[in-house]
């Protein structure tokens, strides 16, 4: 695989680097489906703009799970260093107690200390010129803060999605800490990014004294060289794929929370469809993959009797799910409409992998926005409204049996991938630096 980094090697000088120190706690050998791939492929994608990454991110003690399927996508030309830092709830509890205090902002609070002495170290060693930090990890942005207040480098924030919000975190005083660390953040950086507009519009109103510039957007994406590595793993996978061609699947990748992203009334839908023969074992199979709450969701699928339709399988690799997503006939998208102003990564991929997307979410929100900016008309169901997923439902699985799906442009997939996400963030690190 041909690696960004190469453009070092073809010529491009390192007096033309600028460095950026990156803070990140997602950061391989980290084993989540997609958090870790925006530091990631920003890390890579960098170099092919003159920009080159160190990443402080966390000791992988600190990971609930790890894996080494995308440690070697790290550019050698990145420097990583992992400060030591524990899970509070795992490793500083005592039979699954511990202090409340010690896990404000979060779990990963210990992070925090060898985080800005390792971070002042990397400052004097590289002396870059922008200090970046991505959350949902608080720790990160408080990390973020502690270094550019010290060492006076320009701070560009990574929020990602909402920080908080009126309910979340819904306890209290972590809630109350989190947007004491939002306010510092959005009164020191220079920038502060969200992947969706709703997000931005939402602190545009928070935050009325900040000028428009301070807030950016660059959403998620997918990316292609993965993409190209997967469709050659499917290709070794034709046989064992045609042995399923008379069912249609589908298939949702990727946690279900159970509010954001309930299935029930997808679960009834299914279960009407089944009672009138609409789909049945012989025709139909729904995957439901890593949903982090795979004992629940199964309760509930034997408790309508789906158990011969829908299946609960385990997480797997992050370019094993990207395979699976090119193999399937269909993929399923979750979003309730408490979550309009955010949008799934997955859905990037999804795009990308070519198939018919079936988007339970609100006609209103983000995701939605998505495939509705498309071009074509896309499949949609209110997530809470069974009548309306029974009825998107039929429709969509009579497209795909018939062969007719709306077919995106690649011109739209492709401006969705991560390396054009990177020529958004590279260019409004050279306007930080011109400003500073």
């Amino acid at each position: 695989m041909a690696r960004a980094s190469s453009q070092l090697e073809l010529g491009v000088g390192k007096k033309l680097m600028k460095n950026v120190l990156m803070i990140a706690y997602h950061f391989p050998p980290v084993r989540v489906s997609s958090g870790i791939q925006r530091t990631l492929k920003f890390t890579q994608y960098l170099l092919n703009h003159h920009w080159r990454a160190q990443v402080l991110t966390v000791s992988p003690i600190a990971y609930i799970e790890s894996n080494d399927g995308q440690i070697k996508e790290i550019p050698e030309a990145v420097f990583v260093k992992r400060a030591f830092a524990l899970d509070t709830s795992r490793q500083l509890s005592i039979k699954g107690r511990y202090l409340y205090w010690m896990a404000l902002p979060d779990r990963w609070v210990s992070w925090s200390f060898a985080g800005v002495v390792s971070g002042l170290g990397m400052i004097i060693k590289f002396r870059p010129k922008i200090i970046w930090s991505t959350y949902p990890i608080a720790t990160a942005h408080l990390i973020g803060l502690i270094l550019h207040r010290i060492t006076g480098k320009p701070w560009i924030a990574d929020f990602r999605d909402s920080m908080t919000e009126d309910d979340y975190p819904v306890n209290p005083t972590q809630r109350k800490v989190y947007r004491w660390i939002e306010k510092q953040t959005i009164k020191y950086c220079s920038r502060a990014v969200f992947t969706t507009p709703s997000a931005i519009k939402m602190y545009e109103e928070r935050y009325p004294e900040v000028e428009n510039n301070h807030w950016v957007l660059i959403p998620n994406g997918f990316d292609e060289e993965n993409f190209i590595e997967a469709e050659k793993q499917l290709q070794k996978k034709i046989p064992e794929r045609n042995l399923n061609k008379q069912k249609i699947t589908l298939l949702h990748s990727g946690v279900l929370y159970p509010s954001e992203r309930d299935p029930s009334q997808f679960f009834l839908a299914m279960e009407e469809l089944l009672k009138t023969g609409a789909v049945s074992p012989d025709n139909f199979k729904m995957i439901l993959r890593a949903t982090g709450h795979d004992e629940y969701y199964q309760k509930l699928i034997r408790e309508k009797g789906l158990q011969d339709i829908i299946f609960i399988e385990p997480g797997i690799g992050y370019k094993e799910a990207l395979t699976e997503m090119l193999s399937v006939d269909g993929l399923v998208i979750f979003q309730a409409a408490n979550c309009n102003h955010q949008i799934p990564a997955k859905i990037y991929e999804y795009l990308r992998a070519k198939k018919p997307i079936l988007a339970l979410t609100d006609i209103k929100g983000d995701t939605a926005a998505v495939l509705l900016n498309s071009g074509v008309e896309p499949s949609i169901a209110a997530l809470d409204n069974k009548e309306e997923i029974i009825q998107t439902m039929i429709k969509f699985l009579l497209q795909i049996e018939q062969g007719t799906s709306p077919v995106i442009s690649d011109k739209y997939i492709f401006s969705h991938s991560r390396e054009a996400r990177t020529e958004i963030l590279a260019k409004m690190m050279n306007d930080v630096c011109r400003d500073h």
